[in-house]
């Protein structure tokens, strides 16, 4: 699958996980996290044992290395941000080109957000 296609079909595969309840460690549609969302619309494995909640970026980042995913400058749709809600926390959202689909906790469910994230954007990863 050629880069372009790539990307359409990770936005895709993220978009259908709009409206699945937010679980935290979950892993299908009963119910997901940041990490299973970008598993799921990845197509890979999520790590079992994880402390977003560190804050520990370059933990993260080794954990998106393992997974296949490498660094990039600039985020395109289909690539995945990690932003740092808060002083000790991390979250994953999968870039859709307008926006931003991601398991939020708040709402309790799986959304898709228009518009810049609000929060600081740490780093930019593709498959």
């Amino acid at each position: 699958m050629s880069g372009e296609d790539g990307a359409a079909a990770i936005v895709a595969a993220a978009r259908a996980l709009v409206g699945v309840p937010f679980r935290l460690h979950g892993r299908g549609r009963d119910g997901l996290d940041c990490v299973g969302v970008a598993a799921l619309a990845l197509g890979r494995a999520a790590p079992r044992a994880y402390g977003l909640r560190s804050g520990d970026a370059e933990r993260a980042a080794r954990w998106l290395e393992v997974a296949g995913l490498r660094p990039v400058a600039e985020g395109q749709a289909g690539d995945l941000a990690l932003v740092r809600p808060g002083p000790l926390q991390l979250h994953l959202m999968i870039g859709t080109g307008a926006g931003f689909v991601h398991a939020h906790a708040g709402l309790r469910r799986v959304v898709e957000m228009p518009g810049d994230s609000p929060w600081p954007i740490i780093g930019w990863w593709r498959g």
